[in-house]
């Protein structure tokens, strides 16, 4: 099984948002359609922008954890380094 680390943004270079989940395009599909109350929808944060997988939960966890007390530019830098035009990658995975 794979764990997902992943980045939502509001828009290119908005408000960021880190999480993690183990079924990747059934929990942004959540964000997207604001399931939940929370950061993600009070802020309107629904693009996917980065995503990263794991193969135990605890490192999943860990990179979560790390990658929140990241300064914000860190956070920008991991994006940009594999996505530079801010593209939503959701469509790629929910193919």
């Amino acid at each position: 099984m794979n764990y997902w680390v992943y980045i939502l943004a509001s828009a290119p270079g908005g408000t960021l948002y880190v999480g993690v989940t183990n079924n990747l395009v059934r929990r942004i599909h959540e964000h997207r359609e604001g399931v939940a109350d929370g950061f993600t929808r009070k802020y309107d944060v629904k693009r996917l922008v980065y995503f990263e997988a794991h193969d135990t939960v605890m490192a999943a966890i860990q990179r979560e954890k790390n990658i929140k007390h990241w300064p914000r530019e860190w956070k920008i830098d991991l994006v940009v380094r594999d996505n530079s035009t801010w593209r939503d990658l959701y469509e790629d995975i929910a193919r």
